[in-house]
């Protein structure tokens, strides 16, 4: 990818610098040739696809999708999404169910394979909308190449406020957001948990997860992440928490009060 995003300096600063330019640099990758190649190809020819099967053996049409639910990675794994996709999501024993990460059954929702139905990549506006993850993703993935922290900063940052935002009981919420890697990381560092407590029964998860959110927070409610600035606290104690897990153990304490300043400020 030729576009590199400018990020002066990590931490909360750092955040605040590339949410103020975001708009801007969104735009210089989105004007990218590499990447108006690709969407003009996937408007093209999404739409002449029926099955599972056709779209995994399209090399191209894979990528933009799988990138746009975050799942890049696994491009090579095709037997695998091929077989996320064929199970679609309606029975409860379809694989991307009964997976840990629920961006594999967002995945598969979307698509809509697996039932007797058309697949929704049929309908009017459905390249437009995984075009537009694509586009959110892709610059997410730039950013990530730079500072890994920034990037996971501007997953939570667009996800979490649209899970607060649908509602629903909080221990739900709770266990998608423990469900999803990338959140999940956001939030085991910004509570200082070791990912070890990933090892622990569900249910004593959901407990610690909420314990630390009252704590630091205030609140364990999800609810709370729809208010911009319950968001950037969580920002603020990710980024400031992630900064001092980097710090070598020879580091005094000015420099860890001076982390804490920063993400403070």
């Amino acid at each position: 990818m030729s576009f590199t995003p400018v990020i002066p300096m990590g931490g909360y600063a750092g955040w605040r610098f590339l949410n103020r330019t975001m708009e801007q640099q969104s735009a210089s990758l989105s004007a990218s040739p590499s990447l108006q190649r690709d969407m003009a190809y996937f408007r093209e020819n999404i739409g002449s696809v029926t099955s599972a099967e056709e779209l995994v053996q399209d090399y191209r049409l894979l990528r933009v999708s799988l990138t746009a639910f975050g799942l890049q990675d696994d491009l090579p794994n095709k037997y695998f999404i091929q077989r996320i996709l064929d199970d679609g999501v309606v029975d409860d024993d379809a694989l991307s169910n009964r997976l840990a990460d629920k961006r594999y059954r967002e995945f598969s929702e979307a698509f809509g394979f697996g039932t007797s139905l058309p697949p929704l990549s049929r309908l009017p506006g459905f390249a437009d909308r995984i075009l537009d993850r694509f586009q959110a993703q892709s610059f997410e993935q730039a950013v990530g190449e730079v500072d890994g922290d920034m990037r996971l900063a501007l997953n939570a940052a667009r996800e979490l406020p649209e899970l607060a935002a649908e509602g629903g009981k909080n221990s739900t919420l709770w266990f998608r957001i423990m469900g999803n890697t990338p959140l999940r990381e956001v939030f085991e560092t910004a509570f200082g948990l070791p990912s070890s407590v990933g090892t622990l029964d569900l249910d004593r998860q959901l407990g610690i997860f909420q314990e630390r959110a009252e704590d630091m927070l205030g609140s364990s409610e999800i609810s709370q992440f729809t208010d911009p600035d319950r968001m950037d606290e969580l920002m603020r104690q990710f980024l400031a928490r992630s900064q001092l897990n980097q710090l070598p153990t020879t580091t005094t304490s000015a420099s860890i009060a001076l982390v804490l300043l920063q993400g403070g400020g």
